[in-house]
């Protein structure tokens, strides 16, 4: 495992509760490593829990955070609520890619990506949505970047709930949400950091309400993920978030803070934008949108061009 773990290639590593280890590397499938007894795992676990300053337990079984050396991601589960120790180690990124990299791989279209060239030169507010592993934190530290090299004066504030985002903005303040503070108080503390573009990882809750009225009130030029299947379905699961916090109609709050809707999936060819969706109103009970040129085969990549996954 420790192997796996120190490949640069390695995305994500996982034990089952039959002890099995499996590996995702990038661009390859998931694939059997090896195993880890239940003792080894608990005991790493119990080590980890320690590093985090907290306990794992039968009481408390589940245990998350970031791994003390390099920041991956980690979630792990222990009897009663699964029948071994289980965990999912999600490696932070090793290298920010540029929307040109994803441009010259293949994963967006030339229209594509001159679109949210646009968008973020305009200062308008994108949601990256996609399913799990897809691809959406990865996009957005692209999305991130380009930010700060058209706008290096504006000031960012960034709010998640693990260490996913990267961003090398000079002037950035980035915090994260815990067991004992919400997303929800971050981004009302946000309002006095003087912010001029308000990002959220992911967006899991009502939070989202608040999060649409500050970029719809003074703070444009945002980004947010959260997951969905598709580029409109993300407009519906943003419904879903924001009706936690309200039980009030908000789609016209929504089609006006959400300028730009892209989704990523992960593909048989690698990850790709599938889905870019400009919105630009809300009537007659619909949104109003137009996709901006759907991904056709190879259709923008100069000739003798190679093709490759980014994560």
């Amino acid at each position: 495992m420790i192997k796996a773990l120190q490949d640069p290639l390695t995305i994500e590593v996982m034990l089952n509760p039959d002890g099995q280890l499996w590996v995702e590397r990038l661009g390859e499938e998931m694939q059997r490593i090896g195993t880890l007894p239940a003792s080894a795992a608990e005991a790493a676990m119990g080590t980890i829990a320690a590093c985090l300053q907290t306990t794992v337990s039968r009481e408390n079984p589940i245990l998350e955070g970031e791994l003390p050396l390099d920041g991956s991601r980690f979630e792990g589960l222990i009897p009663p609520v699964v029948a071994q120790p289980t965990f999912a180690i999600r490696k932070k990124a090793s290298q920010v890619f540029s929307l040109e990299q994803y441009l010259e791989a293949g994963s967006i279209s030339k229209e594509q990506y001159q679109r949210i060239c646009a968008a973020v030169g305009a200062r308008q507010n994108i949601l990256v949505v996609g399913g799990t592993s897809s691809g959406k934190t990865t996009l957005s530290n692209a999305i991130i970047k380009k930010m700060d090299e058209l706008s290096p004066d504006l000031r960012l504030v960034i709010i998640e709930d693990t260490g996913e985002i990267q961003c090398s903005a000079d002037n950035a303040v980035i915090m994260r949400a815990t067991a004992y503070v919400s997303m929800l108080q971050l981004l009302r503390a946000t309002l006095r950091l003087r912010p001029d573009r308000i990002l959220v990882g992911e967006v899991r809750g009502g939070e989202a309400l608040s999060l649409l009225k500050m970029w719809n009130t003074g703070h444009p030029g945002g980004l947010a993920t959260l997951h969905a299947n598709n580029a409109r379905a993300g407009l519906t699961r943003l419904e879903q978030l924001v009706s936690e916090a309200t039980s009030a109609p908000m789609q016209h709050l929504i089609s006006e803070a959400v300028d730009l809707v892209i989704h990523i999936a992960k593909t048989a060819n690698g990850r790709k934008v599938t889905g870019l969706l400009e919105v630009q109103d809300f009537r007659n009970g619909e949104y109003v949108t137009e996709e901006i040129c759907p991904m056709t085969p190879r259709s923008h990549l100069n000739e003798g061009s190679k093709t490759h996954e980014l994560a």
